[in-house]
């Protein structure tokens, strides 16, 4: 059997510089935690992605960083700076996202983030042909990537190619907003199978390609002039054994104990996001006042652990949206805490994984 080749925007390991030297860490993100999974059980991967610095930050160390993280079965894609902003925080997340997820007041449609995007993917292009061989299994994730399947199918005809949306797929409606809407659905329509997490987004999809493309499509497959595609729902759920195993770590039980004594016995609400508009954060605090407002019985016997992972800080409504949260949790616990009781226990940081795990083992809801 051949390599599982796994393509996304991101490695699961970053590189970082810190004083002058280069450091390699876990990288955090939701496609990341979800394939890592994968990757404990299946042999034979091989992962292809951005490690997170941009060229001008490793300029002579270049191959010092390709050596070590291709030790780990790790490939990189290394971007510039101008491509990181114009790809990155440009057409992915100032066009796709917001888009996506139907946010359309956010959405900039900018021709230099569109080429951007096309020059990325097929630089990524290049990479997977680096290391396929025949018999490979090419798996492209998510919304950064979504030229990616028409370029390797028009250079590996015969290759296997799988596709998965980790974000909605937006109605017609929605979604024929965007100039490059053709572009993007055939460069899906490379794959032989895309995977959606909900089957409301399957439809979405298949709707837009018919009546965009005006395939034809039955019970989930599209039907195209040489090829038939599947389109399919698989829900990503979570590494229950890892989980469940960790429990038993003597970090994590220390971590337990010491959280259980700051709780006192009192109710946990545990909530962890990206900084993100699309995470639902806002109203998330907005029902918990509303909570303490109408059940005053709860005061001082309830707390909300609200912990936001910073996330794209180049981009300006991620920013207000921090400042939106803020004044939030600080209204909240102006309004409610007491002396010796803080509503809203807020972090805006990363949190060590036994941290996680100890607060998700706690938690009442």
């Amino acid at each position: 059997m051949g390599n599982l080749i796994i393509v996304s925007n991101r490695l699961p390991v970053s590189v970082v510089k810190k004083g002058g030297e280069l450091v390699f860490r876990e990288s955090v993100g939701g496609v990341a935690t979800g394939l890592n999974a994968l990757r404990r059980r299946v042999k034979n991967v091989l992962w292809i992605g951005w490690p997170g610095i941009v060229k001008e930050n490793i300029r002579g160390k270049e191959s010092y960083v390709t050596e070590k993280l291709r030790s780990l079965g790790l490939y990189p894609v290394f971007l510039s700076k101008k491509d990181k902003n114009a790809f990155y925080y440009g057409f992915c997340n100032k066009t796709i996202w917001p888009l996506f997820h139907y946010f359309t007041q956010y959405v900039i449609l900018n021709k230099n983030y569109w080429r951007a995007y096309e020059r990325v993917n097929k630089m990524y292009l290049e990479a997977v042909l680096e290391v396929y061989s025949p018999g490979d299994i090419i798996w492209v994730h998510d919304y950064h990537l979504m030229l990616l399947p028409k370029l390797i199918r028009e250079a590996l005809p015969e290759a296997t190619i799988g596709f998965f949306l980790h974000i909605p797929f937006p109605s017609f409606e929605v979604f024929r907003m965007l100039p490059w809407r053709k572009e993007i659905l055939e460069g899906l329509l490379g794959a032989d199978l895309i995977g959606f997490h909900t089957y409301d987004y399957a439809c979405h999809f298949l709707d837009s390609v018919s009546k965009l493309l005006g395939y034809e499509h039955s019970l989930g497959y599209i039907y195209l002039k040489d090829r038939v595609v599947k389109v399919d729902a698989f829900p990503m759920g979570i590494d229950f054994e890892y989980f469940n195993s960790a429990v038993k770590n003597p970090k994590v039980k220390a971590e337990i104990k010491r959280l259980k004594k700051r709780v006192k016995g009192k109710k946990l609400v545990f909530s962890i996001d990206r900084l993100d508009y699309t995470k639902g954060v806002v109203l998330r605090l907005k029902a918990y006042d509303e909570f303490l407002n109408e059940n005053p019985e709860f005061r001082e016997k309830v707390i909300l652990v609200l912990v936001v992972v910073p996330s794209r800080t180049g981009i300006k409504q991620y920013m207000e949206f921090k400042k939106e949260v803020e004044k939030l949790v600080g209204e909240i616990n102006g309004k409610y805490g007491t002396f010796s009781w803080t509503p809203i226990w807020y972090l805006y940081r990363y949190i060590p994984q036994e941290t996680l795990i100890a607060l998700y083992y706690l938690a009442d809801v």
